[in-house]
């Protein structure tokens, strides 16, 4: 029967299925004899899961995959340069290109392709040719130059993101109807395929001319009457490099075809000749699901090793569908899904909770997902109206919680079972309350900041719009905000189902989109060594806390509120008059207004605005701006620790337990919150008083570590400074070397002030501070603290060659590297305007933040092994710090123990130039200790 009305015809784009299977997954070679299929069985894996998906009432009667004969055109003749630009084909990729054809024939599907012109035509072709007959056509492909193709029953379909692409979606893209695209197109130009286009005009533009003219042939005839000179000169100059563009890139619906669209009826596949090529490249697992789809026996092919065994799918294109997701009421629906999950050994999890905080959150149910779409939650507590006194209200149609943790625990502990997890630390306390030790994990939030930091942000719901194109079930839909906040145990369980699940479906897609990406952005190694493996040693640690004396933080609270008070009195003595030193608005009218001070700005309000550094320039000249400084810091340290502090005391332990964020800094820096340790102020007597309230238990002591200057001594490294270098082999003070270099003084003898000012330069160029900033740390004139960064460049002159060559590494790369290997994207590096130099600064910096960052997580994860049996627990990490809570008899041994992997941290995978070096000090509290 001839291709006509009833018909459907998808033609799938073979390249975007090659090249998307070859960047999805690690490099994989055949054992037998090494050659690369990595983008072979990516391939075969997508094809097989088309056909598994392509049935129902809009399955294709016929298909073809077509792909690309070789790279030059009849668009070469016309326009030499035409992808030009395109870069050369990886090695490995290229006796893959073969197989691919060979894979597709193998699946019994049409392959097809034409010398001389490209697959997009083919498919214009066979488009045009099936919707003159009646028939429908859908391009597997989001290629947008196939959308000029779309309408009259031709549609697109983004296989990745599951998303079809009709009229409407071309005309959101283009702003103009598919009948125009290539109009469009040809003034636009494109740089990947090198089409020239017109000089200045991007697609917005080009669109609103096409629709002004009505088409790209009027509108270069009337150039003449645009009004705007610029775009009217360039058309008028630039008309035949556009109608050469259009030639380009209109695709050539009389493609000459030696088959006929009949030829490409849906066949089923041969199962001996399909298993015979996938036996052939040693597919083990592929087969055994094609052997089991088509009711054969698979045949045996030898084990491909872990390299395979490892890789995750490549993501299914699996739409979205909360309706679809499996409410467990009964132990044998999660018997099932618990065999499932030990069959496939992999499975993504996700904990709802009461709470966000860790230590007081209760558990209200988990959820599971084994593949896009296939998800469940199992409820736990949900409660239903009003607990009676006995604490019941539990709604009905919910397993027993601890029958559920008792059923979940082996397979949440199996080794041979992979949990992933979005944000894993915090489902891996709660479950640790409830007894339950997860391992291993992988994170999906780890994985985005291994591969993108600095680029975006990596919660789940941002990650989804971003890679799966899918905006997930709000939050506040389901528990509201502010006072009429509910708990989640007060969800409707069938909400909860639907929201919890896809939290899950969401979590394995991503690992599948995400995971693959590691080898490729070669951070595997980051990943591996200095991100997965820290979750469960800050999960320990943040369970563990610290001990808080709620009297010492009272007392200090008390203290405070006496010095601020003395404070005021001397801010008004030196104003002249008694104000709200608290207030901006009356600071900024005492200063600027009464005082006559300069270098006041006045906001939109038309207030004077009185902000830190403006205050810092101030102290240089006058006392006052000084005061008020030392003022505020006493009120932070009042309302940010000795009042707040008490509050996160937590009732049940009696210890504070704060949270670090893995990903919190693009530089590998752990931030921490609820509370934040890392930001208690340590330059001034009454911060570093804050750490007198944290103490150790009776009979121990806290022990605490800190590397001596380790961001000096990795910019001595990579800068490859040889004065710092031998000073720090020496042991020489640094700082008082620094100032002797500069300012031709003794070592011996040395005015304090004098080393002072060297060691705020020695630190301060780590961060390319500038005159400005060194003026305000050291209260000094402005051209003296530049005079001061002048000389220590002249001195050390290979640290502005450092600089020099990242700033310029960053500009034509994007990033910056620590030595490990960890990636800190620069994406505002080539900006211009006010962040052009926080954006350079950031880039000098990172790479020896990141390095220091880098050595201290390496110290932590080799840490609990190295202590394992001794009386000693890791409590808090802030900076180059490490806290400890041990037996006071066991502190030498312990401190000695430490200090012998924190040094030799960097080793073997860096060997500095330069020793590390790390100071311990113990006591009853922490202020004692360090």
């Amino acid at each position: 029967m001839a291709f006509g009305k009833g018909h459907h015809l998808h033609l799938i784009d073979g390249s975007a299925f090659i090249f998307r299977a070859y960047h999805a997954l690690p490099p994989l070679t055949r054992k037998s004899d090494g050659l690369p299929i990595g983008a072979v069985s990516g391939f075969c894996n997508m094809l097989f899961r088309y056909i598994e998906d392509s049935a129902g009432p809009d399955a294709p009667t016929h298909a073809a995959v077509i792909f690309d004969k070789g790279s030059l055109t009849f668009r070469n003749e016309i326009y030499d340069l035409y992808k030009a630009n395109r870069d050369e084909m990886p090695e490995d990729l290229r006796p893959q290109i073969p197989l691919t054809r060979e894979a597709t024939r193998a699946f019994n599907i049409a392959c097809e392709e034409k010398a001389g012109y490209e697959a997009d035509d083919i498919i214009a072709a066979l488009a045009c040719q099936a919707r003159e007959a009646g028939g429908r056509v859908t391009i597997i492909s989001s290629d947008k130059d196939l959308m000029q193709l779309v309408g009259g029953g031709v549609e697109m379909l983004d296989a990745m993101k599951n998303k079809r692409i009709g009229v409407e979606e071309v005309e959101e893209k283009f702003g103009v109807g598919p009948d125009r695209v290539v109009d469009v197109q040809a003034l636009a130009g494109d740089s990947v395929d090198n089409v020239p286009g017109a000089p200045g005009i991007g697609l917005k533009i080009a669109a609103q001319l096409i629709n002004e003219y009505g088409d790209l042939e009027t509108l270069l005839e009337r150039a003449g009457e645009i009004k705007q000179p610029k775009r009217r000169q360039t058309l008028i100059d630039h008309a035949e490099q556009i109608r050469l563009s259009r030639r380009l890139v209109q695709l050539d619906c009389d493609t000459p075809l030696d088959f006929t669209l009949d030829d490409l009826e849906v066949k089923e596949p041969d199962a001996e000749v399909l298993l015979e090529f996938l036996g052939r490249m040693e597919f083990r697992t592929i087969s055994k699901r094609v052997a089991e789809k088509l009711g054969v026996e698979a045949p045996a092919i030898e084990d491909q090793g872990a390299a395979q065994a490892d890789a995750p799918p490549v993501p299914e294109a699996v739409p979205f569908d909360a309706e679809a997701y499996e409410c467990i009421r009964s132990m044998t629906q999660l018997d099932a899904w618990l065999d499932r999950i030990a069959a496939q050994g992999y499975v993504a999890f996700d904990t709802e909770t009461t709470s966000l905080s860790e230590m007081r959150a209760e558990l209200v149910g988990i959820s599971l997902a084994i593949a896009p779409g296939r998800a469940c939650y199992i409820p736990l507590a949900h409660r239903s109206g009003e607990d009676d006194m006995f604490g019941g209200g539990l709604s009905d149609g919910q397993i027993g919680k601890d029958l559920v943790l008792e059923a979940l625990k082996p397979m949440l502990e199996d080794p041979a079972i992979l949990k992933i997890a979005q944000n894993a630390k915090y489902d891996a306390k709660i479950l640790s309350r409830c007894g339950i030790e997860v391992a291993p994990l992988d994170d999906t939030m780890l994985l985005s900041y291994a591969l993108h930091a600095g680029l975006h942000t990596h919660g789940m719901d941002a990650l989804s719009e971003r890679y799966l194109g899918h905006n997930p079930i709000p939050i506040k839909e389901l528990i509201g905000s502010g006072k009429s906040q509910i708990t989640f145990d007060r969800v409707p369980i069938p909400d909860a189902v639907r929201y919890a699940a896809e939290d899950a479906d969401i979590t394995l897609r991503l690992w599948q989109h995400l995971k693959p990406q590691l080898h490729a952005g070669r951070v595997t190694t980051v990943y591996e060594t200095l991100e997965r493996p820290l979750i469960p040693v800050l999960a320990r640690m943040e369970l563990e806390g610290v001990k808080v004396d709620r009297n010492v933080l009272s007392r200090m609270s008390g203290a405070f509120a006496q010095k601020m008070a003395e404070l005021e009195a001397d801010i008004h003595a030196l104003a002249g008059e008694p104000f709200n030193v608290g207030s901006p608005k009356q600071l900024g009218e005492i200063l600027f207004d009464r005082m006559g001070l300069e270098g006041g700005k006045k906001g939109k309000t038309g207030a004077w605005s009185t902000p830190a550094d403006v205050l810092e320039d101030l102290a240089t000249v006058h006392d006052l701006p000084g005061r008020v400084l030392d003022w505020r810091q006493l009120s932070k340290l009042k309302s940010t620790y000795t009042d707040s502090l008490q509050d996160h005391i937590n009732p049940e332990t009696g210890r504070v337990h704060t949270s670090y964020s893995i990903a919190g800094a693009n530089t590998g820096r752990l931030a921490s919150t609820e509370p934040n340790l890392q930001n208690i102020p340590i330059r001034t007597e009454e911060g570093r008083r804050i750490r007198e309230a944290f103490v150790a238990e009776e009979g121990k002591v806290l022990l605490s570590l800190d590397y001596s200057q380790i961001e000096l001594r990795i910019l001595a490294h990579i800068a490859g400074i040889d004065a710092l270098r031998e000073a720090f082999r020496d042991g020489v003070d640094i700082h008082a070397l620094t100032a002797s270099e500069m300012f031709g003084t003794p070592v011996e003898g040395m005015d304090p002030m004098i080393r002072r000012q060297a060691k705020a330069i020695n630190f301060g160029v780590i961060y390319g501070i500038s005159g400005f900033g060194l003026a305000r740390n050291l209260r000094i004139p402005r051209e003296d603290a530049q005079a001061f960064i002048n000389r220590y460049f002249e001195r050390f002159p290979g640290i502005k060659d450092y600089m020099d060559a990242t700033t310029k590494f960053a500009k034509a790369n994007g990033y910056v590297e620590t030595l490990f290997g960890r990636r800190i994207n620069t994406p505002d590096i080539n900006a211009k305007g006010p962040g052009a130099g926080f954006a350079k600064r950031a880039a000098i910096n990172a790479p020896i933040q990141g390095t220091a960052a880098d050595i201290i997580r390496r110290a932590m994860i080799r840490m609990e092994p190295a202590i394992e049996g001794m009386p000693a627990k890791m409590l808090l990490q802030v900076h180059d710090e490490l806290i400890f809570e041990v037996d006071e008899a066991a502190a030498d041994e312990v401190s000695e123990r430490v200090r012998e992997i924190m040094e030799g941290a960097a080793d073997p995978a860096v060997k500095l130039s330069v020793p590390l070096v790390v100071e311990a000090g113990r006591g009853p509290n922490w202020a004692a200790a360090h």
